[in-house]
């Protein structure tokens, strides 16, 4: 399933989510313009998981945040994160506040990083990508807005059908598919990081409990 939008408009100008999606395209641009020296842009700042465990110096640590900014040369894998994002986490931003949001977006970006690190600690192969972090934002909205809809574009079969869905559905549907392909990827070299994905969105799930709104109570005696 794919989100074209959701129904949900912000209060508040979303700065810190403009700022991100324009921090990722600008750093893709720069990609395109490596040409074959790519890879090695990608090997220097994507965070390898034996190198959070061996490290050589600070740098091993700060690929964490890195690597966040860096997609493949695929443009499929920058739309799709960049997509998730600009549906999702204006809400989140206008609920936490633009400082608190950054802080909570990097740090889903670190526990997705983590987790997929503990899963295969003696990988060399490094982790790019924005995912993680916007897993975070899809399991703090989750929890935040579960009532909130989502068009989607659902392919059933042969044809394509655009509908609107709970938002508790939709992300419920894709937290699913990240889990299942997560285990049955064990042992694989290289892919799709789905437990990055699982640490991202838990971690954004856990850091939203604070910014979930109860409802308000009224104290009255009964005549």
């Amino acid at each position: 399933m794919l989100p074209l939008k959701d129904n949900l408009r912000s209060r508040t100008r979303p700065v810190v989510v403009y700022a991100i999606l324009a921090a990722n395209i600008l750093v893709y641009i720069y990609e395109i313009s490596l040409g074959p020296a790519l890879n090695d842009f990608v090997r220097q700042f994507g965070v390898v998981p034996y190198s959070l465990f061996h490290p050589t110096g600070i740098e091993s640590y700060l690929t964490v945040f890195t690597s966040m900014f860096i997609h493949a040369d695929s443009i499929m894998h920058i739309v799709g994160n960049m997509l998730f994002l600009w549906i999702f986490a204006d809400n989140v931003e206008d609920r936490m506040g633009h400082l608190r949001f950054l802080l909570f977006y990097f740090f889903c970006g670190i526990c997705a990083a983590l987790l997929q690190s503990a899963i295969s600690p003696a990988s060399k192969i490094p982790m790019i990508g924005a995912s993680g972090a916007v897993s975070g934002v899809l399991g703090a909205y989750i929890l935040l807005f579960p009532k909130a809809r989502v068009l989607a574009l659902i392919p059933l079969g042969f044809f394509l059908r655009i509908s609107y869905l709970p938002s508790f559905i939709f992300l419920g549907i894709w937290f699913l598919y990240q889990f299942l392909f997560g285990f049955s990827s064990l042992g694989a070299r290289g892919g799709v990081a789905y437990f990055a994905h699982i640490g991202g969105f838990i971690a954004g799930l856990l850091l939203a409990l604070p910014f979930k709104r109860k409802r308000k109570t009224v104290d009255y005696d009964i005549y």
